[in-house]
């Protein structure tokens, strides 16, 4: 039996040592058929934060199930209608417009967090925690002309928002030694901070009221999440990063430009395992596709004939470039897994706010790839109980090998979503 290469194998000579990038070498023949043994999972949510033209969006409500007809705004991803499925009338069952943006990976407005066990914490971040140290970013939050306002940490705080050519340089640009050194000392000196407040903090308890304990227990909370990320971080920091050929992305153009490279490196990262789980937003640039004026301003289109074809160009865009990443990852064998990368990567495209009219109910969601039984146009009623759009980000979790049996707001698992 072939023994496998050591995952972080170098090329070492004249005091130089190169990381390679992910080989079959690498890789078992029996890594992923292994009784027990999990397959790798990776997760990537696109998204926007003023939804979509639902009328260029939907397909109509009485075609159900495989003989759809492929929406306007969906036309690039017509090659890819049996790798795909769309859902009709799911939503988190909030009110509020644009508060309704950050909910769309929990269910959970973050006012509300307290009430729930794991708060408002967003999928893409629980699936981080999930793969904890198997990559070196656990996630990665990108916005192109847009801020990422859906990721939040299991304390509830929004993960920042980086660029593509930052995203770039933390997978493929070493830092300097006495860089890295002092990243080392300044993670030690976190941790002892953290340990002399907890103690001290612990004693505190003792002296405190119920609401007063329930308080500090959500503190505990999120300095047990820095913890793990202090445990997480240190590792990787002295090994070499992977080596790309391709050049960091240098997008002269606008929206256009960056989004196709954006999504470029969003494959880069995945293909060299540098993380798993991906969540990027994009928005729109005053001249973008010839047009003139604000995305917000579009989304607030009265049915009017301009701003209507306005948000068509640039929603269909988006999903342009929802196929784009779909067809590349199809290009890409699965070293790990076998089969192709789209085979085991979950894609889902949704908006927490349904339309730019401030309408949070019949969220527009997309679920791509990741091994789920695809094809159709699921329709859920509007009339016998609303189902949760919770449902399928917990089914999402478990079809990544998270044991759950709920997650945010949800009643249960989206029925009829299957996965091999």
């Amino acid at each position: 039996m072939r023994v496998p290469l050591k995952r972080r194998s170098f090329l070492k000579g004249a005091g130089v040592a190169i990381a390679l990038p992910m080989l079959e070498a690498m890789v078992s023949n029996s890594h992923a058929s292994c009784a027990g043994q999990r397959p790798v999972k990776r997760f990537v949510c696109l998204s926007n934060n003023y939804g979509m033209y639902r009328n260029g969006f939907f397909p109509a409500s009485d075609q159900v199930g495989v003989g759809y007809e492929m929406p306007e705004t969906l036309q690039a991803l017509e090659q890819h209608r049996n790798q795909l499925t769309i859902f009709s009338n799911l939503d988190h069952g909030n009110t509020g417009g644009h508060a309704g943006v950050p909910v769309l990976l929990s269910g959970v407005r973050p006012s509300l967090a307290h009430g729930y066990p794991e708060g408002n914490l967003s999928l893409d971040q629980r699936l981080a925690e999930f793969n904890g140290t198997a990559t070196r970013f656990p996630s990665m939050t990108i916005g192109c002309n847009e801020q990422n306002l859906i990721s939040f940490t299991r304390a509830g705080v929004q993960v920042p928002t980086i660029d593509m050519r930052t995203a770039y340089r933390q997978m493929f640009l070493d830092e300097p030694t006495e860089r890295k050194a002092t990243a080392l000392e300044r993670l030690k000196r976190q941790n002892s901070v953290l340990d002399v407040v907890m103690g001290q903090a612990k004693s505190l308890q003792q002296q405190l009221g119920k609401q007063d304990q329930r308080k500090l227990d959500e503190y505990f909370g999120s300095v047990r999440s820095l913890e793990k990320k202090i445990v997480q971080q240190e590792p990787w920091i002295d090994r070499p990063k992977p080596k790309t050929d391709v050049l960091e992305p240098q997008p002269k153009g606008g929206t256009p430009d960056r989004l196709k490279a954006t999504i470029e490196m969003i494959v880069l990262a995945l293909q060299t395992d540098s993380t798993r789980v991906v969540t990027c937003v994009s928005g729109f640039a005053n001249g973008d596709f010839g047009l003139s004026g604000g995305y917000h301003n579009f989304s607030h289109h009265g049915e009017r004939a301009e701003p209507v074809a306005a948000l068509k160009k640039i929603e269909g865009y988006q999903i342009e470039m929802m196929a784009y990443l779909m067809e590349r990852l199809k290009q890409q064998v699965d070293v790990i897994n076998g089969g192709t990368m789209l085979d085991h990567t979950t894609i889902l495209f949704g908006c927490g706010m349904a339309t730019g009219t401030h309408q949070t109910k019949n969220l527009p969601l997309l679920l791509a790839g990741g091994g789920y039984h695809h094809g159709e146009h699921k329709v859920f009623s509007e009339v016998v109980g609303r189902i949760p759009a919770a449902n399928l980000l917990l089914s999402i979790l478990q079809n990544h090998g998270v044991e759950a049996d709920r997650f945010g707001t949800s009643s249960g698992t989206l029925s009829g979503l299957g996965w091999s």
